[in-house]
């Protein structure tokens, strides 16, 4: 395992023929067991790190920016422009950082009802990738979509109740029976501690019309259309049971094994 996040990252990008997101990177580490963290957003780690090093070491950086949040190694780039005799291209500008103009923090797409313990507060988990740390997305504000299966049954925004207790007064209003899945659109940001803070909006024109695209897309999934827009760059999370679920269920099946051996004796 290395001792890094700076040479996993490496390690990953010399194992890869063509560059790589972030996201992409972060999850390769963690599949492969090049990097242990307990943090809650590990690409985001990922994308600090890469950042850091080329803002401060310039060309002594051993990574290279070739698209937004894209990256491959200099010594990659290096070799292959000396093949073809001609010299690497220019790095493509750092922008503050990938995700600075982000309206849209996180999100997540067609979550499980049943998943979730429903009360007045209840706790909505996900993670960033299966290997991290388990987020609370329960005081998340911002956008949500409820569905029935795939059809869109309504759309809402949480901003003065958060998300947990706004998906939980649906459960008991008029569309209680009306839906089994959720979207949702966080403009709150994830730490690396997994705790939810507010940032501020600094938003050009350009992002806000990437989000209206993205949410659209991701909202009505039109066939013609890459998923996400070209310029959404929130971090997905999947949805994880909650832990109190997972308990009853292995309470379960060890009650159905007794049973069977009892039956069996």
């Amino acid at each position: 395992m290395e001792t890094s996040w700076k040479e996993a990252i490496k390690k990953v990008l010399a194992e890869s023929t063509m560059p790589l997101h972030y996201k992409e990177i972060s999850e390769l580490i963690l599949s492969r067991g090049y990097y242990e963290t307990d943090g809650a957003t590990p690409a985001a780690s990922v994308n600090a790190h890469i950042y850091s090093s080329i803002k401060h070491d310039g060309e002594k950086s051993p990574f290279i920016r070739v698209a937004k949040g894209t990256f491959t190694l200099r010594v990659a780039t290096t070799s292959l422009a000396s093949e073809v005799k001609e010299k690497p291209k220019a790095t493509p500008p750092i922008l503050e950082d990938d995700l600075s103009d982000s309206i849209i923090h996180s999100f997540g797409m067609y979550w499980q009802r049943n998943l979730i313990v429903w009360r007045n507060d209840p706790k909505i988990y996900g993670k960033q990738q299966a290997l991290s740390k388990a987020v609370d997305f329960g005081k998340q504000k911002g956008l949500y979509i409820l569905y029935d299966h795939h059809t869109v049954v309504y759309v809402g925004r949480t901003i003065d109740r958060p998300l947990g207790k706004r998906l939980y007064e649906h459960t008991i209003d008029r569309l209680g029976s009306r839906w089994n899945r959720f979207s949702w659109f966080g403009l709150l940001d994830v730490t690396q501690e997994g705790n939810l803070r507010e940032t501020a909006l600094n938003a050009s024109l350009a992002a806000l019309v990437a989000t209206l695209e993205a949410l659209l897309i991701e909202a009505l999934e039109p066939p013609q259309n890459r998923k996400r827009g070209d310029d959404f760059s929130a971090v997905e999370y999947i949805q994880d049971i909650d832990p109190e679920l997972r308990e009853k269920e292995i309470q379960n099946t060890l009650r159905s094994l007794e049973q069977k051996m009892r039956g069996g004796a």
